[in-house]
């Protein structure tokens, strides 16, 4: 699919999405756990709907309410059949591989897209300490795993994500793991593991997180009851884009996001603030327009996410913007760093990078023009953000990639006055 964005006037108030990573944590919680949970603001994006196919596949029984909410009947891993999808969510495989392989059967775990070729050798190296037996394809997907998980004293790597540490996290969790630790060097994305313990506290696993080094299980499972509700947060991520949105260009609100969450993704509002954006942050809503924007230095390693809308941001910021994290892009859903290089490159704007670094020369104005997303859901986003101050059209093709995240992000925009035309459909 084809959208082409018109420079446009923005205005009105926006109801955030729902938050990806707090959905599919959500649903892992709902399957392990022995009751009913009721999921508020269920998300639906690709990659939510992903993890509602693998809790199905393992055996929890998910059902929609009248008023919209999930209603999903856990108990542990049980499994329909012989294989699961995660689509092309990298959380998800991360996630679930460590709690399927809580499982005695032999499981096939595949995903979809750019998921296939990312590396997954961490499984390699680790499950089998734990005692499950693991093939992959050199490191990537498919994984064969059989286990059952047994939770013993290991040692991690974290610097290439925290989402195998969630996944871990879990697994030990749901084995009712006790007087054993997990070590982890060098851990990336910390907020990201704050949000995991936050939820799986709420559904009565407690671990102790000693420094973000260690993390030890005292065996204590306290269920709050035998009937959960979870609401699912809205989604700093998703909401970066619309915030930016404001900051470059109209009077926005967007409804709906915690500023107290969690969600590594939240620091989006350090770098506004830097820029010079003009913006009012209250409980229930932030408002933002635009001001005169000024370069900004942010340090993206544990929000690694934000690098696109804030791409998209420096344009329009006069001076030279510098942004730090970069290594955190390479096994995204394309080589992200290059690939923002790339499409504003087409659009006008110069951007280096230098090791860990990336320099976006601002303020000098954007053109119009034919783009790609790469199939990366953030890229799209970034580019249509971009594109609304522009001089002329900007063309995005692959567009339809902002389903993995955001499938509701062109007509959002829309409703904000965006002037947004769709051509061709996903073959």
């Amino acid at each position: 699919m084809r959208v082409t964005i018109q420079p446009s006037e923005i205005k009105g108030t926006i109801q955030a999405p729902a938050s990806k990573s707090s959905m599919q944590r959500g649903c892992a919680a709902s399957l392990l756990f022995k009751g009913t949970t009721i999921i508020r603001n269920p998300g639906h994006s690709n990659d939510d709907n992903a993890a509602l196919g693998v809790i199905r596949d393992l055996g929890a029984v998910v059902q929609k309410m009248d008023d919209g909410s999930l209603q999903i009947t856990g108990g542990g891993v049980n499994p329909e059949s012989g294989a699961v999808n995660c689509g092309e969510s990298g959380l998800g495989i991360r996630m679930f591989t460590p709690i399927i392989s809580l499982s005695n059967k032999r499981i096939t775990i595949n995903g979809e897209g750019s998921l296939v070729n990312r590396p997954m050798d961490f499984f390699d190296e680790v499950l089998p300490q734990l005692g499950v037996e693991i093939n992959s394809r050199e490191g990537k997907l498919p994984l064969h795993v059989k286990g059952p998980l047994q939770p013993k004293n290991i040692t991690i790597d974290g610097s290439l994500s925290s989402q195998f540490l969630t996944g871990l996290l879990f697994g030990y969790a749901a084995s009712n793991a006790k007087g054993v630790t997990i070590t982890v060097n060098n851990l990336k994305s910390k907020p990201y593991i704050d949000l995991t313990l936050t939820v799986m506290k709420q559904f009565g696993w407690q671990v102790e997180n000693r420094n973000y080094e260690a993390f030890h299980f005292t065996g204590t499972i306290n269920p709050p009851s035998e009937r959960i509700i979870y609401t699912v947060e809205g989604d700093w991520s998703g909401a970066a884009f619309l915030l930016v949105t404001g900051a470059i260009a109209g009077d926005i609100t967007v409804m709906g996001l915690d500023v107290q969450s969690t969600q590594a993704d939240r620091a989006v509002l350090q770098a506004l603030q830097a820029c010079g954006a003009r913006m009012s942050i209250q409980p229930e809503q932030i408002e933002i327009g635009p001001a005169a924007l000024k370069a900004f230095q942010f340090d993206a390693t544990e929000c690694p996410d934000l690098f696109p809308p804030l791409v998209a941001l420096a344009a329009y910021c006069k001076g030279t913007t510098v942004i730090e994290g970069v290594t955190r892009l390479t096994h995204k859903e394309s080589n992200r760093a290059l690939t923002l290089q790339e499409e504003f490159g087409k659009m006008g704007v110069d951007i280096q990078l230098q090791d860990d670094l990336m320099l976006i020369k601002g303020g000098n104005g954007l053109k119009g023009a034919a783009v790609h997303s790469h199939h990366d859901h953030r890229i799209a986003m970034a580019c249509a953000v971009a594109a609304l101050k522009a001089t002329g059209e900007t063309v995005i093709s692959e567009a339809q990639a902002v389903s993995k995240s955001y499938p509701d992000f062109y007509e959002h925009i829309t409703a904000l006055g965006a002037i947004v035309s769709k051509a061709g459909t996903k073959p």
